[in-house]
C-alpha cells in the first residue's frame, strides 16, 4: 500500500471556505485526499496549525488524516506573510518522515513546493506539484496589488527543474508552464480539478428556491465564490445592471457579507455594495454570506445562471458545481474557466472586465428558454463525462505510478490496466466532443467520390501504414451492408516492390507523391493518416494532391502538425499520447467506413427505385382496357 504525502500549508479541508485565503485548493486536497483513498492509497495531508485547539494528528476521512504542523503562532496569518515560517515547517516534516515512510510528496502551492523539495533533497523521497497559482501570471495581472514576495520567482523556477513531475490544472496552465517557467514539456501532465457527485446534482429549480426562501417566479443569476477583487464581482454586478435595464432580476452573491468577521471581506463586501448602490441596484443585489457546501447545490439549482468572471483563473471550481447542478455559466475566457466551460455549449464566455458582454449574453440567454434548458443538460453532461474528483483521482493515480514505477520492473498490473482503459475512455468522449462535424463532413466528401465513379488513395507510416490498408481492404470488401458494389480503395503502403525501389533509389519522403502522381484521376481522393502531422512523406502527399486539384482528407492526431494547414479537410483527435491518438483514429476509420457504406448504397438504390416505379406506371398505363379471351 503506497503512502502519500499532500503539503497544503495554507489551505486545510478543515477551512472555512469563502474565506480571503480559503476557497478552491482547500476543496482540492480533500477531495483529491478522500478519491486516492478508495482507490488503497495511505493519504496524510500537512497544513499548518492556525489554531491552538487544532491536534497534532486528527483521522479526517476513512484513510486520510491531517497532519497539522507547528509554524509561527498557532494563529491565522495570511498567504502572503508565510514564507519566513515555512523553514519550521519544513523542519518538523523532515522529523516526521524520518518516522514514516512516504513513497511520494504532492505539493500544492509553491511554499508546499519549497518543503517537497527540501524533503527530496535529504531523504530522497520524488515530488510532484500543483502550483494551482503561478507567480509571474499572477504579477502580471495584480501589479501591485500583489503582496507575495519577489523570492517567490525563483523559487519557482527552481521547483519548475526539481520536480519530478508538474500538474498542470488546465491548458492555460502547461503553456505558462513552458513559456514563462521554461518547463520540460515531458514532466507536465494535465489534471483538472472536479466536483463530488454526492454533493452536487441537479436540484428542482422551484423546490430549491422554495428551500431558500426565493420567489419560484423571479430571474435569479448567481455568483459565487471568494471576496477578492480578482474575482471580479464587480464586473458581474456591473454587467447585471446593465442586464437589469430592460428587465426585472435578482442578483444572489454567495461568499460574504457587510458584517462579515473578516474585515478584507468586508471591505470587499463595503466595495461592492457602493457600485450596486450607485448603479441603482442595491435592492437587486442580494450578498447572503458563506454558506455550508451541503447548501451550495441548493443555491447553484435555484439559479437560472451563474456567473463567474475572474480576471485570471488558475482553474475555478466554481464552474464546475453550477454545471453539475444544470445551471449554465457565464465565465471569462481565462485560464481554467475556458477549459471547463464550453462555449456555446454549456454556457458563454466573455472577455474578462467587460459588462456589457455579460448583459448581452444574460438577454440573449433569458429571450431563449430552450437554449437555456439545452445549455443545463449539456452541463451536467459535459461535467460528470469530465470532471468528477474520481476521474480526477484515477489520473493522479496514474501520474504517481509513472514516478513510483519499482526499479525492478514490477508493476501493479491492474493500476497499469486501469490507467489504460482510463486514459483512452478519456480521448474517446474528448473525440466525440469535437469531432462531429468534421466527420460528417469526410464521410460526405468520400461518398461523392465514389458516387461520382473515383477512388480514394491512402497512407500512411507504421501503424499508420496499417491502418491505411485497414480502411481500403474495409471499402473494397464490406463493412458492414453486404452484397453492396466494391469500392475502389488503394492504400499507397501496400506495394512493397515500389516501396522499396524508390525509397532505395530516390527517398523515402517521395514515395506516396509519386503514387498519386500515377494513380490519381479528377474525381479521386487522397487520405493521409498520421499521429503528428509532421511526417515528411505525407506532407509531400497532400502537396501533390493540392497541385494536381485532388481533394484531400488528414485523419490526424496532436495539434494536427503541418498538414492540418495542407488538407482540404483535417480530422484532428484531440489527443497527446500517440497510443491514444491511434486508438482513437481506428475509430474514426470504422466511422468513416460505416457512414460512406451506408450513403453510397442509398445512394444507388434511389434511382433503382425511381426507374421501378416508373416502369410500373408505364406497365399500368399500356394494359388494355378490355381483355379478349
Amino acid at each position: 500500500m503506497k503512502r502519500i504525502a499532500l503539503i497544503s500549508e495554507h489551505a486545510s479541508p478543515f477551512g472555512i471556505l469563502g474565506g480571503v485565503d480559503s476557497g478552491g485548493q482547500n476543496v482540492y486536497v480533500g477531495q483529491l485526499a478522500k478519491h486516492l483513498a478508495k482507490r488503497g492509497y495511505r493519504v496524510d495531508i500537512f497544513t499548518r496549525r492556525d489554531r491552538a485547539l487544532l491536534p497534532e494528528i486528527a483521522d479526517w476521512s476513512e484513510g486520510v488524516r491531517l497532519i497539522h504542523v507547528p509554524a509561527g503562532d498557532p494563529i491565522e496569518i495570511r498567504k502572503e506573510d508565510l514564507l519566513p515560517h515555512m523553514q519550521e515547517f519544513t523542519a518538523y516534516m523532515l522529523r516526521f518522515c524520518r518516522h514514516t515512510h512516504y513513497d511520494l510528496v504532492h505539493a500544492n502551492f509553491w511554499m508546499s513546493g519549497l518543503v517537497a523539495a527540501e524533503l527530496k533533497r535529504v531523504l530522497q523521497i520524488p515530488f510532484v506539484i500543483t502550483f494551482h497559482a503561478l507567480g509571474r501570471v499572477r504579477r502580471f495581472h495584480q501589479g501591485g496589488n500583489d503582496e507575495f514576495p519577489d523570492e517567490r520567482f525563483a523559487i519557482e523556477d527552481r521547483l519548475v527543474q526539481e520536480a519530478d513531475r508538474i500538474v498542470a490544472e488546465c491548458p492555460q496552465d502547461e503553456i505558462d508552464l513552458i513559456q514563462l517557467y521554461n518547463a520540460d514539456p515531458h514532466k507536465i501532465t494535465i489534471v483538472p480539478c472536479g466536483f463530488d457527485p454526492s454533493e452536487f446534482w441537479c436540484l428542482d429549480k422551484a423546490l430549491a428556491r422554495v428551500a431558500l426562501g426565493m420567489n419560484p417566479d423571479d430571474r435569479i443569476v448567481l455568483q459565487l465564490g471568494r471576496m477578492v477583487p480578482r474575482k471580479g464581482v464587480d464586473t458581474a454586478i456591473s454587467g447585471f445592471a446593465k442586464f437589469c435595464e430592460n428587465t426585472s432580476a435578482q442578483l444572489i452573491i454567495v461568499g460574504g457579507e457587510l458584517n462579515d468577521s473578516d474585515p478584507r471581506i468586508a471591505k470587499e463586501v463595503d466595495r461592492l455594495t457602493a457600485i450596486a448602490t450607485e448603479l441603482g441596484i442595491v435592492n437587486r443585489v442580494h450578498f447572503v454570506g458563506r454558506k455550508g457546501r451541503e447548501v451550495l447545490r441548493y443555491y447553484y439549482s435555484a439559479a437560472d445562471v451563474f456567473i463567474t468572471t475572474p480576471w485570471y483563473e488558475p482553474f475555478g471550481i466554481t464552474p464546475l458545481e453550477a454545471m453539475a447542478c444544470g445551471t449554465p455559466v457565464i465565465g471569462s475566457k481565462v485560464g481554467g474557466v475556458k477549459f471547463s466551460v464550453a462555449d456555446g455549449e454549456t454556457g458563454y464566455l466573455v472577455p474578462p472586465n467587460q459588462p456589457d458582454a455579460i448583459a448581452d449574453r444574460l438577454s440573449h440567454l433569458y429571450a431563449h428558454p430552450t437554449l437555456l434548458e439545452n445549455l443545463s443538460r449539456q452541463a451536467i453532461r459535459r461535467a460528470n463525462d469530465l470532471f468528477t474528483w474520481q476521474s480526477v483521482a484515477d489520473s493522479m493515480a496514474n501520474l504517481y505510478q509513472s514516478v513510483l514505477i519499482d526499479p525492478s520492473g514490477a508493476l501493479d498490473s491492474g493500476m497499469v490496466i486501469d490507467r489504460g482503459f482510463n486514459s483512452v475512455i478519456t480521448a474517446m468522449q474528448s473525440a466525440q466532443r469535437c469531432l462531429q462535424t468534421e466527420l460528417t463532413q469526410a464521410a460526405t466528401l468520400i461518398t461523392n467520390c465514389f458516387t461520382q465513379n473515383g477512388k480514394v488513395l491512402i497512407c500512411g507510416n507504421g501503424g499508420s501504414a496499417a491502418d491505411a490498408q485497414h480502411c481500403a481492404a474495409e471499402f473494397v470488401g464490406r463493412f458492414k451492408i453486404p452484397n453492396r458494389r466494391a469500392l475502389p480503395a488503394i492504400a499507397l503502403s501496400a506495394d512493397s516492390t515500389l516501396l522499396t525501389a524508390w525509397s532505395n533509389d530516390v527517398g523515402y519522403d517521395h514515395v506516396f507523391s509519386r503514387q498519386i502522381e500515377a494513380f490519381a484521376q479528377s474525381n479521386d481522393l487522397v487520405i493521409g493518416i498520421s499521429t503528428s502531422g509532421r511526417s515528411k512523406n505525407i506532407l509531400e502527399a497532400f502537396e501533390t494532391a493540392q497541385r494536381l486539384g485532388i481533394p484531400s482528407i488528414g485523419i490526424l492526431g496532436g495539434d494536427g502538425g503541418h498538414a492540418r494547414s495542407l488538407c482540404d479537410l483535417s480530422i484532428v483527435v484531440p489527443a497527446k499520447d500517440p497510443q491514444h491518438i491511434q486508438e482513437v483514429q481506428i475509430v474514426v476509420i470504422h466511422l468513416l467506413c460505416e457512414l460512406v457504406e451506408a450513403w453510397v448504397v442509398n445512394h444507388e438504390q434511389q434511382p433503382k427505385r425511381q426507374r421501378l416505379r416508373l416502369q410500373n406506371r408505364n406497365a399500368a398505363s399500356e394494359l388494355p382496357l378490355t381483355v379478349n379471351y
